[in-house]
């Protein structure tokens, strides 16, 4: 039996990607370093339920890790690829650019490296929103200019797409890049907005305010991003990249607003100044994937943040040392 490899799968996209995949019966092999961007306890816990599937295999490992790689690919009949393994976020990518390049393109090259004398049937690259910096034509279409970057983490997702396009134009590995925006639900990462909003409120902390509340960002559910992959597994693209979003931008203080109803406790602001490398808003044009995909987002933010909201107060009670 064929195997879907994925890698970073027990991050916040991967774990849930993962859920369905099992629950459609396929055999999947996760790999993911565990590494320690946020508590790896997270990820372990994210995997869990996974380990009660004889068709789950899960190796720790790095995407860089040459031998590694080559031992996966050797010990199973790999057809298709679902990269989400990478270093994440803007701001951080400002601290350590050099770690975001190695990650991003060498491990991903790494990867490419393995696959080229495979029959690989499908190979998914997960980029990012972040390709179009301060792009002034709204919303964001794939066919935009995205030459000039404003941050380390753009610019790696940016390169990491013209390095999948070389190797599937050389090696004939079909390959669809996929630019989520702004992810959340259930499991998202510590360090975005919504989880540390909700956390801060929930135990009166003043949260991180940046700007004038006006900056904009297209929250998109992530029942709505898997099942965008999902389809993207079906497509007869050569190379193909859509946009994944929800299309209908939510401003900053809208956000907070909206989280501190649903808590019923009132947010305690600490304005600061907007950093270098963030955007001003992200907006999906999503009609290709609407039309290509049949990708429809379902989830609507309000009803969005009350399940992130529901899953939060849950697992800070059982595992209340992680959150």
């Amino acid at each position: 039996m064929s195997a879907i490899l994925v890698t970073g799968g027990c991050g916040f996209i991967g774990s849930h990607l993962i859920d369905k995949l099992l629950s459609q019966k396929r055999k999947v092999v996760c790999i993911d370093n565990l590494n320690d961007f946020y508590h790896p306890e997270i990820k372990i816990l994210n995997q869990k339920p996974h380990l009660n599937f004889k068709r789950y295999s899960f190796h720790k490992g790095d995407i860089r890790d040459k031998a590694f790689i080559r031992e996966i690919f050797a010990t199973y009949s790999i057809d298709t690829v679902i990269h989400l393994a990478a270093m994440a976020g803007v701001r951080p990518s400002l601290e350590d650019p050099v770690l975001y390049t190695d990650v991003n393109i060498i491990g991903t090259q790494v990867l490419l490296e393995e696959m080229k004398d495979k029959e690989i049937k499908k190979f998914i690259f997960a980029s990012s929103s972040s390709v179009y910096g301060n792009n002034d034509k709204l919303p964001f279409s794939e066919s935009d200019m995205v030459d000039q970057q404003i941050s380390p983490y753009g610019a790696t997702k940016k390169m990491g797409e013209e390095i999948v396009y070389t190797y599937s134009h050389l090696y004939h590995i079909p390959t669809v890049c996929l630019r989520f925006f702004t992810v959340y639900g259930p499991r998202q990462r510590p360090e975005m907005a919504i989880h540390k909003f909700v956390r801060h409120i929930l135990n009166e902390q003043p949260i991180p305010f940046y700007g004038d509340g006006t900056t904009a960002r297209d929250y998109t559910y992530i029942d709505d991003i898997v099942c965008g992959i999902l389809s993207a597994l079906e497509t007869t693209d050569d190379f193909m990249i859509y946009n994944l979003g929800n299309s209908e931008p939510v401003k900053l203080m809208e956000l907070v607003t909206t989280i501190s109803e649903v808590i019923g406790k009132e947010a305690i602001l600490d304005d600061q100044d907007m950093p270098f490398g963030d955007v001003l808003r992200t907006y999906a044009d999503i009609s290709r994937a609407e039309r290509r995909l049949d990708y429809t987002p379902e989830t609507h933010f309000n009803e969005g943040i009350v399940k992130f909201i529901d899953w939060f107060r849950t697992v800070k009670i059982d595992y209340p040392e992680l959150f």
